[in-house]
């Protein structure tokens, strides 16, 4: 497919008024995701779900989202019922788990709904209108705004994403005889827009001191090896921290500590491109029309909110999360269902499916939650979807 053609015209202008006529790959990544008039996430129709680029866990039934509404619910209870009880969702994409966190509070947790109120932080202007649509039954509760809206310390409750640091822009680095250098991404002399990758020295002092901040010593790797650094999950996660004055930070997606992210094997990072569900790692094709991602830094993560007043509560894969909070009990209440009827039969069999999709040890099961938390009690500190060794 070609690519978008307002990336195009935005690239040849922002390359030529940047110094050294180019970008850094960060630059280049945040355009072409996030551009309002040519970024994927910004005007493509349908990025999400089995008619798109990739599935979420949201997308396979209606589990995930209520399960989630149930540690909601829990730390709702030790927070001494606060009123009100904020859940801030980051990057809400259709707004599935939101309507079905909502909806489960509702019937099964009526004092906790009461207190919610329900923040969307969402980009994607074409997104926010689908989230409208599907939560209009919950519109009372639900507001949508930028964690910039939210003074300092100011949130009593839950700040989550699902999906989201992954898709955050990231840096490019490269391992060289004379030491370590950045990826770059330039125009080559062609009539037509071509882009082409520059390495040269680094941008800023802050990636080398990334790798610092996590332990690796990229010194003594071999040259050629090629990684990211993800600044921007960084200032990420300072600004959730800062927003913060009482609750919990709920972080799932799918990443490493950094002992195995920079494990010298990786020696091409984990940057990675979707285009009509297959995957490849090329960046600079179809603009516009592919999603472009990297694996999470957890230990930077985990560290960068310890050092901005966030408390590590503990560390799991997605499955043992979800099995804490009930999977296990669902999928038990299938394997009891004994109809006659071929459709019911079915249906069970394809919810039992959906289940072990979100528990997959080789997909979805194996994405990392991560849970921190600011001022709270000892008691408060233990979570039922914790309940596992823990991971970091």
């Amino acid at each position: 497919m070609p690519h978008h053609p307002v990336l195009l015209e935005v690239l040849r202008d922002r390359i030529g008024q940047s110094p050294g006529d180019r970008l850094s790959f960060a630059d280049f990544m945040e355009l072409v995701l996030y551009h309002p008039e040519g970024g994927y996430y910004a005007t493509k129709e349908a990025v999400l779900g089995l008619e798109g680029d990739f599935v979420t866990s949201a997308h396979l039934g209606h589990d995930f989202g209520e399960l989630l509404a149930i540690q909601f619910a829990e730390m709702w209870e030790h927070l001494g019922r606060p009123t009100p009880f904020a859940v801030v969702e980051m990057g809400a994409g259709q707004g599935l788990v939101a309507a079905d966190a909502l909806g489960t509070l509702q019937n099964h947790s009526p004092a906790c709904f009461a207190a919610l109120s329900y923040h969307i932080v969402e980009k994607s202007d074409r997104l926010r209108a689908t989230q409208a649509q599907r939560l209009s039954p919950w519109i009372e509760r639900v507001t949508w705004a930028t964690l910039e809206d939210f003074p300092d310390h100011s949130i009593t409750g839950c700040l989550f994403s699902n999906e989201l640091v992954d898709a955050l822009p990231v840096h490019q680095v490269v391992v060289t005889e004379s030491g370590l250098q950045e990826v770059y991404v330039a125009l080559a002399d062609h009539p037509e827009l071509a882009l082409q990758e520059v390495v040269d020295a680094l941008s800023t002092p802050r990636l080398a001191d990334y790798f610092a901040f996590v332990d690796i010593d990229l010194a003594t790797y071999a040259p050629d090896y090629r990684t990211e650094v993800h600044l921007a999950a960084l200032d990420w996660m300072k600004t959730v921290a800062t927003k913060l004055h009482h609750g919990y930070v709920l972080t799932v997606d799918y990443g490493y500590p950094a002992s195995r992210y920079y494990s010298r094997a990786r020696s091409q990072g984990t940057l990675q491109c979707y285009y009509q569900h297959g995957h490849h790692n090329d960046p600079y094709s179809h603009l516009g029309h592919q999603d472009i991602t990297a694996h999470v830094n957890f230990t930077a993560l985990e560290r960068q909110g310890e050092r901005c007043g966030l408390e590590t509560l503990g560390a799991t894969q997605q499955g043992m999360f979800l099995m804490a909070l009930g999977l296990g009990d669902r999928l038990s209440a299938l394997g009891q269902i004994q109809a006659s009827d071929p459709a019911t039969v079915n249906l069970a069999i394809q919810r039992r499916e959906q289940l072990h999709q979100l528990i997959n040890p080789m997909g979805l099961g194996n994405f990392i939650v991560l849970v921190q938390g600011k001022g709270l009690s000892a008691p408060a500190k233990i979570l039922k979807g914790l309940t596992v060794p823990p991971l970091m």
